[in-house]
């Protein structure tokens, strides 16, 4: 999640762990402090930039490290708090601070190796995106009480916040699993066998739980579509986009296509644009504007040449107040397509996808 969530989940956590024996204030300075720590690991340089991505959400936000940690930091918070009786409880409420912090990057699509050092693969479920206002809101609304009244009147604000904020992770998950079931009901509805589970991607729209996005893998094509929980007809619309397995195979031995084709448990998408070729992650962005795009090669002659990798995906061409304009709308239920969507680029067989009831 960004940084201001994760500060005011940190805050709100340490307030509602260290009790009454702590300042409120105290508290929630240290907590928010520790909850950006693990999310330091991004300045870390692990020699080029798809490896930098890659292993970013990486150790320091695994649990067994984040328990080790936990003690040498709570005790120097503890120290230098002025509470050095209380270490214990210090140590505790760093620790769940560091730890509730991976569980919800967790929550987000981009990839969290909760089990290093014993496995490394990354993990997240992506019911929520990384900026939610719905989750972030009721944090710092029950912060500002907390700190505003400063008894035990203001912590139940506090934990009640939490509880809203838990709860909305919920709901997400719930959500995220009616909208699978849907489109496993579409594909069967047009005659298509659904592909494994592990093919399609359900992830939250930006900003909210409403709308979901989904990617449905094939071998020589990915499909993506849109759903919102306001959708009034039982109809799903996929739009097909082109992938080359075989230049993918051309460069699959190379290090950083390896490391790329792990972190994006299979949506990945490789392109040839002039003589670069590129490998996209398709599961954070959506069609034709990607956050990870990396040009991994050159077609030589003879053969693929392998270059120094350089990120070029990105916004840039994007119309923001026309993509939050259709965003609100197609959140909403109306069926528009998205910003930057090529109708050349549909597949003829793509049609509206009837579910059933």
């Amino acid at each position: 999640m960004d940084s201001l969530t994760q500060a005011a989940l940190g805050a709100a956590v340490c307030v509602a762990s260290t009790g009454r024996g702590t300042p409120v204030w105290k508290a929630a300075a240290w907590g928010a402090v520790c909850g950006t720590l693990p999310d330091l690991d991004a300045f870390l340089d692990h020699g080029s930039i798809v490896a930098n991505v890659t292993l970013h959400r990486g150790a320091s936000h695994a649990p067994f490290w984040q328990t080790l940690a936990a003690v040498p930091i709570g005790a120097a918070v503890a120290w230098l708090a002025g509470e050095r009786r209380r270490w214990a409880t210090w140590c505790t409420a760093i620790w769940l601070v560091l730890v509730t912090h991976a569980l919800l990057d967790a929550m987000t699509v981009y990839g969290t190796r909760l089990a290093l050092p014993f496995d490394d693969t990354p993990y997240g479920i992506g019911s929520v995106f990384i900026i939610d206002p719905a989750y972030t809101v009721p944090l710092l609304l029950g912060l500002a009480a907390a700190l505003a009244l400063r008894d035990a009147r203001g912590r139940r604000w506090n934990a009640a916040a939490l509880a809203v904020s838990t709860l909305y992770l919920g709901f997400g998950v719930v959500a995220q699993q009616h909208v699978r079931d849907v489109v496993e009901a579409s594909l069967q509805a047009r005659g298509d066998t659904p592909p494994h589970a592990s093919r399609i991607l359900v992830t939250a729209a930006p900003f909210n739980t409403l709308l979901w996005r989904v990617v449905v893998m094939h071998d020589d094509h990915f499909e993506e579509g849109f759903r919102s929980l306001f959708d009034a007809a039982p109809t799903m619309r996929f739009v097909r986009h082109a992938r080359d397995p075989e230049l993918y195979r051309s460069i699959a031995h190379l290090d950083d296509a390896r490391r790329l084709t792990q972190f994006t448990r299979g949506f990945f998408r490789v392109a040839r644009k002039d003589d670069l070729v590129v490998m996209t992650d398709l599961r954070m962005g959506q069609h034709p504007y990607y956050a990870f795009s990396f040009v991994l090669a050159r077609v030589g002659n003879p053969g693929i040449v392998p270059i120094e990798p350089r990120n070029v995906g990105g916004r840039e061409g994007l119309d923001l107040s026309q993509y939050l304009h259709w965003l609100l709308r197609r959140t909403l239920g109306d069926e528009l397509p998205p910003p930057g969507a090529d109708a050349s680029a549909a597949d003829p067989r793509a049609v509206s996808l009837r579910t059933s009831r």
